[in-house]
């Protein structure tokens, strides 16, 4: 296939995975050499060259790369946080409802989903459309990444020893106005702004998410068989997503969130005690596969239709 992927923003942590997911196929792959890399001139005219844009880029980066593109017939892929909530990008979650992968399929605009809030999104958007889970539901998420969510600064200091042995866990975003939190509020079908509490291992990548509920709040008949049958049924054919099977008899008793490292699938799982009332949503998926670059390539695979593989 004959079409021209250029990748802005090639050197950081989403771009290095992204060339390395693409590497062997069939797409011309460009990238600006190191001295060209924040030429204005050089960045205009390779977007607007190409057929697809896959920006990996900071928020107010990825913003000037898209007010550079004045050729109509360019596509994006913009895997920053910059467009995430905005009108006129489709939300690149194909798991998202049964019709959101023709909608990225015919994008001209299409915004990664977070890393957190794919997980999030993909415990609670089947719930929230079943009335299973009430919109204004108070809800606290929690979630530990890897170390490699801070991004390629944030490694390489990491690594030469600036986190190695400081800390085994460290919670962030306690000011809660993280900037995943509208995404998630936005696409998980909520009413009211759940609470986010983020934290970064000390592994290098991997991403387990848990949202506590009680049945108490929750709709009359509503348990956690009932969740668990509601997300097996909604995840039946998705080829990325696997619900883990898991019943009173056999409960679902811990995560791992390192399991789906270098790939782009994410495992979901329910656990629940009927004695407490008390249910605990689980995801677990590679922040750089599901939760960055491996979900660009499953995007890029829809757009243009290719036989890509998905790690």
């Amino acid at each position: 296939m004959d079409l021209n992927i250029f990748i802005d923003g090639d050197q950081g942590t989403t771009g290095l995975d992204l060339q390395n997911r693409l590497r062997g196929g069939e797409f011309r792959i460009r990238t600006l050499p190191a001295n060209l890399r924040k030429d204005a001139a050089a960045r205009r005219a390779a977007l607007n060259e190409s057929d697809i844009a896959v920006l990996c880029l900071p928020d107010a980066a990825a913003r000037d790369a898209v007010a550079m593109i004045e050729n109509p017939s360019v596509r994006v892929i913009d895997a920053s946080s910059a467009h995430r909530t905005s009108p006129g990008w489709v939300y690149g979650l194909p798991e998202l409802d049964a019709q959101q992968g023709e909608r990225i399929a015919s994008a001209l605009r299409v915004t990664n989903p977070g890393c957190y809030p794919t997980a999030a999104v993909a415990l609670l958007r089947p719930l929230t459309d079943a009335g299973l889970l009430p919109a204004d539901y108070p809800l606290v998420i929690h979630a530990v990444s890897g170390y490699s969510g801070q991004g390629r600064a944030g490694v390489e200091a990491y690594e030469a020893g600036a986190g190695a042995g400081v800390h085994s866990l460290k919670v962030y975003g306690l000011a809660l106005e993280h900037k995943h939190v509208p995404e998630i509020e936005t696409y998980a079908g909520l009413t009211e702004r759940p609470i986010f509490v983020p934290a970064y291992g000390s592994y290098r990548q991997g991403i387990v998410l848990t949202i506590g509920l009680h049945a108490r709040m929750l709709p009359a008949g509503v348990s956690g068989a009932r969740i668990h049958e509601c997300l097996v049924e909604r995840y039946r054919d998705a080829a990325h997503v696997r619900v883990m099977p898991t019943s009173s008899a056999a409960p679902m008793t811990e995560l791992d969130p390192q399991v789906h490292n270098g790939s782009n699938d994410m495992s979901l799982g329910v656990a629940w005690n009927e004695r407490t009332e008390q249910i605990v949503l689980g995801a677990v998926l590679d922040n750089l596969g599901k939760g960055a670059a491996g979900a660009a390539v499953q995007n890029l695979r829809l757009m243009t239709g290719a036989l890509l593989p998905v790690a």
